[in-house]
């Protein structure tokens, strides 16, 4: 979209507002108020309206130019007539994929590239904690047994993680971030993504999301970093569960849907693959009745892996840097593509 055409045409920068509404019931994931505090500084001849709660954005998002959010309604869009950008602070916006948006002229952008490093890292402490057995260590410290000839002769034994493969689903910030430090503790890192001619990313070999079944059977972990589409939920289903080796370890650090949990919950109980590790589920909070909860054998974060202080700070540069960008008629960053859902 050229901004400057859009100004040019009788919109004056005065007169653009700016809503932001990102609550949460957990505080981190809740936009702070000095989001639109220092908003207003940097960007004087801008509107800015944060509101709290969703109470008034029927009314709020009507002369609206800009929304910052994770959630808007279809009906809300289709009020929103001066509505141009969309920014979403979280990475997944399948939430926003409906028709009315879609098909509309009305850029999104997300935050994708925020969250990578640290989740990357709540990957990788997954990975070793898997290996070293860290839960089942915990629990007998909890009753206070010496089990070292517990944890040796039960399967799957500790085990170093050089020289194991780890085959990364998705190649996005998190992905790619995941694959160096893999790479630095001497992993053999294979990268499945949609486009295999972007590269490896630094991963040891790249394959097309096509030919995932030739490489769950090689992998000793598996690693879900993929946005939700239609073509992702339940990509880790029955039968590609059933392609692991028994001794291999499933890893969700992307969206709860793209595991179905059930031929999860029944694969663990059955011992055909060795561990699991989530930190995201198809329903959050977990429920208490949820049999996911009894596994001895699956390693639960209560979608812990992006949580940082540092978080907010991240997002407002983000917002700031595209703000500018929106202002001079300068491509977005992180722009989503519409009809790909990411």
């Amino acid at each position: 979209m050229n901004f400057e055409k859009y100004f040019c045409a009788g919109r004056r920068e005065s007169n653009v507002k700016v809503l932001i509404v990102h609550y949460h019931r957990f505080e981190l994931w809740h936009a702070p108020s000095w989001i639109q505090e220092r908003l207003a500084l940097d960007f004087p001849q801008l509107q800015f309206l944060q509101l709290q709660n969703y109470d008034r954005v029927p009314e709020e998002i009507i002369d609206t130019d800009i929304f910052v959010g994770w959630s808007l309604r279809p009906e809300q869009f289709v009020a929103a007539t001066r509505l141009k950008w969309i920014h979403s602070p979280a990475a997944a916006v399948h939430q926003l994929m409906y028709p009315e948006l879609i098909n509309s002229k009305v850029i999104i952008t997300n935050a994708r590239e925020i969250h990578g490093p640290v989740v990357a890292e709540h990957a990788l402490a997954l990975v070793l904690a898997l290996a070293k057995r860290l839960p089942q260590s915990m629990r007998y410290q909890l009753k206070k047994d010496w089990a070292q000839e517990k944890l040796w002769y039960q399967q799957p034994r500790p085990r170093e993680i050089a020289g194991a493969a780890v085959a990364v689903i998705g190649m996005g910030s998190i992905g790619r971030e995941f694959t160096s430090r893999a790479k630095a503790m001497g992993m053999r890192v294979l990268a499945v993504r949609e486009n295999p001619e972007k590269g490896t990313s630094g991963a040891d070999a790249v394959y097309g999301t096509n030919q995932l079944d030739q490489v769950l059977p090689q992998a000793d972990y598996v690693l879900l970093c993929t946005p939700v589409t239609p073509a992702t939920t339940h990509l880790m289903n029955q039968a590609r569960i059933a392609m692991m080796k028994p001794d291999a370890s499933l890893l969700n650090v992307g969206r709860g849907p793209l595991i179905d949990e059930a031929a999860l919950i029944e694969a663990l109980r059955n011992r055909s693959i060795a561990a699991a590790a989530l930190d995201v589920f198809n329903e959050e909070p977990l429920p208490a009745d949820s049999p996911l909860w009894e596994l001895d054998n699956l390693l639960i974060t209560p979608h812990t892996a992006a949580v940082t202080e540092k978080l907010w700070e991240r997002h407002y540069q983000l917002i700031k840097d595209n703000l500018q960008r929106f202002l001079t008629g300068q491509a977005l960053l992180y722009e989503v593509d519409k009809h790909r859902g990411y």
